[in-house]
């Protein structure tokens, strides 16, 4: 008796512990989403949880100068959600800011037949891996008037549809941040800075008379950049005359002595003088390039050193940072604006289409490593790297992290890849562990090193258009002033 009894127990207690599990199974939630978003509260500027008179006064402030405050600030007055600071934008937020309750402005609005965003729309979940995208400016600004832009006016009014809107849209946002840039800047602009912005200034001039609007938007972002961020005060001479030996090199591939060169008509020896004439004309250095000793001595301790150095700061760049870096790089609109300029194979000879975006990117790692340049080049250098053959052969979900990055929008063509990108960053950072003048002739050294492996007139363009890239880098990376950087 007792056994039956036990048994029937047993059996209703197998059934019970069934039919929980089955409950369980079925009713409770089985997916776990790791993701993590913070409750943004449109309009509400000073962080209080509430829309009142302070609100009025930092969109007031914000409208002044959209470009001054951090993206996130001035991704709150976006309250219609179509990626604009406009004319709606602003004169929803100031009825809301007259009353603080959105269900009595929306009340007054609808009683006289006017529509007004529901309570909830002032408010939005960012999750942590969305990218902050700041708003582009598209209502009528005061510094149109005093912008050295004359051409400002007529892009705000120029009717057009499409992608040509969006551009010319982004082109007087562009403009209007350029001119507040400039206007904080212009009083104390030493001449050659003043002569550098002016002929920058007529370019653009051209290009919005010639309606080149992609072209004149990277331009004028170029200008937004040079006028956040650099100063020439404080830059030793040999780093403001890079740019100059940068031109002419660039004058050279495009030269009748080249052509003759590529054709077989002229010997590299005479390609060589033109560049060591330019070095010593612009940089000082004389140079005999076709005997140039080799690019490292390794019994120097101090190259172990410095490379120790690098390495640490390769090595101290977390996840975050390059989580930080990939946002930017995959939704920033306007790095990818410069990225998206590419040419077909061997077309991009100049080398044209590597420095903005690099520029960019520069300036993004710089915020996410707190302005200390070291960090940042170690950021980018980890993350701009050159997979060798056989890491392509590895599984990409088996790559460490910053090889992954490859795969990220970074500038380039098809025949350079980050190539040029990582020289750009690792002869700017050299520049920092040694000296601009001693990163030069090393990236010399070596472009001279592997031109001799096989020579060719392809390989002399390689060791032109690498120089050229070495250069830039060597410029913004000394010259871009952590202390002037708009976050």
């Amino acid at each position: 008796m007792k056994l039956e009894i036990i048994g029937k127990v047993s059996f209703y207690g197998m059934v019970f512990t069934a039919g929980v599990l089955a409950a369980a199974y079925y009713t409770l939630p089985v997916n776990r989403i790791n993701m993590r978003s913070r409750l943004v509260m449109l309009g509400d500027f000073n962080g209080d949880n509430k829309w009142d008179r302070a609100d009025a006064a930092g969109l007031d402030a914000i409208a002044a100068d959209p470009f001054s405050l951090p993206a996130e600030t001035v991704y709150k007055t976006d309250v219609n959600h179509n990626g604009l600071l406009d004319e709606e934008d602003l004169y929803l937020l100031r009825e809301l800011y007259k009353t603080g309750d959105p269900y009595k402005a929306r009340e007054d609005f609808t009683a006289k037949g006017g529509v007004f965003p529901y309570p909830r729309d002032f408010f939005r979940y960012v999750p942590d891996t969305e990218y902050v995208q700041r708003p582009v400016l598209a209502v009528e600004h005061k510094a149109e008037a005093a912008s050295p832009l004359k051409f400002l006016a007529e892009a705000r009014l120029k009717k057009a549809f499409g992608y040509s809107e969006e551009l010319l849209r982004e082109i007087y946002s562009e403009g209007v941040r350029f001119s507040l840039a400039y206007a904080r800047r212009a009083p104390g602009l030493l001449p050659k800075e003043k002569e550098y912005s002016d002929l920058k200034i007529g370019r653009c001039a051209a290009l919005w008379r010639a309606g080149r609007y992609h072209e004149l938007l990277l331009d004028l972002m170029a200008l937004t950049e040079d006028a956040e961020t650099l100063t020439v005060k404080g830059q030793p001479e040999f780093v403001a005359q890079s740019l100059y030996l940068r031109d002419h090199l660039r004058a050279l591939l495009e030269s009748g002595l080249y052509k003759d060169y590529a054709a077989g008509r002229a010997a590299p020896g005479q390609v060589f003088a033109e560049i060591e004439k330019y070095l010593a004309q612009d940089m000082n250095i004389k140079a005999d390039l076709a005997s140039i000793a080799p690019p490292r001595d390794y019994l120097e301790l101090k190259n172990y050193v410095d490379r120790v150095r690098w390495q640490y700061h390769k090595s101290a760049s977390t996840r975050g940072d390059f989580r930080r870096l990939l946002l930017f790089a995959q939704y920033d609109r306007r790095y990818l604006r410069a990225a998206a300029r590419t040419t077909r194979r061997l077309e991009d000879a100049p080398l044209e289409n590597h420095n903005l975006p690099m520029v960019l990117l520069f300036r993004q790692a710089l915020a996410i490593k707190g302005g200390d340049k070291l960090s940042a080049v170690g950021l980018l250098d980890e993350a701009v790297r050159v997979p060798f053959a056989w890491v392509k052969l590895i599984p990409r979900n088996r790559l460490p992290a910053s090889v992954a990055l490859e795969n990220f929008l970074l500038p380039g063509n098809k025949e350079d890849g980050s190539d040029k990108s990582r020289h750009w960053n690792v002869f700017g950072g050299i520049s920092l562990y040694k000296s601009p003048e001693e990163s030069l002739k090393l990236a010399l050294a070596r472009e001279v090193k592997d031109f001799r492996e096989k020579p060719s007139p392809e390989a002399m363009t390689e060791f032109i258009r690498d120089t050229m890239a070495n250069l830039n880098g060597i410029y913004y990376v000394v010259s871009i002033n952590p202390e002037l950087l708009v976050k």
